[in-house]
């Protein structure tokens, strides 16, 4: 036999506060978090184009060297001199062994002077540099 109760039934409800919350600290999170990462790509610089290659994937630890057309060498937005970019890699090949980092050559510098960022880096003790590009068709 079915008795029903005299109370009407409570409605369970889930606050939605604490969810909206952490979306929008997620949100906020991510949209720095990118802002930090393209400041790097922001440079005026034309990568060449290759068939196979795109660009690496960046981590929050990768240096970004920029090679412009008239062949001079910024990092974060400051110009650098080749020994001071060497010591800039060395520090932090110091602090973290595995560090990486990417070169942005312009396609319209000559290749000598990525050629010779590539062998600042290697002198500063990273192994394999990578060379940005775009995807092309």
């Amino acid at each position: 036999m079915l008795i029903k109760s005299a109370e009407p039934a409570k409605h369970v409800s889930i606050d939605m506060t604490p969810m909206i919350d952490m979306v929008f600290l997620l949100l906020i999170f991510f949209l720095v978090a990118t802002t930090f990462h393209q400041a790097e790509r922001e440079m005026q610089i034309a990568l060449p184009e290759a068939v196979t290659a795109g660009p690496i994937s960046a981590t929050l630890r990768e240096i970004v060297v920029n090679v412009d057309a008239q062949g001079r060498i910024f990092v974060s937005r400051r110009e650098l001199d080749p020994p001071a970019l060497q010591a800039m890699i060395a520090d932090a090949v110091k602090a973290n062994p595995n560090q990486k980092v990417a070169v942005r050559g312009d396609r319209q510098t000559p290749y000598a002077n990525v050629v010779s960022v590539l062998d600042v880096c290697k002198a500063a003790g990273i192994q394999e540099p990578y060379l940005d590009t775009v995807l092309g068709n």
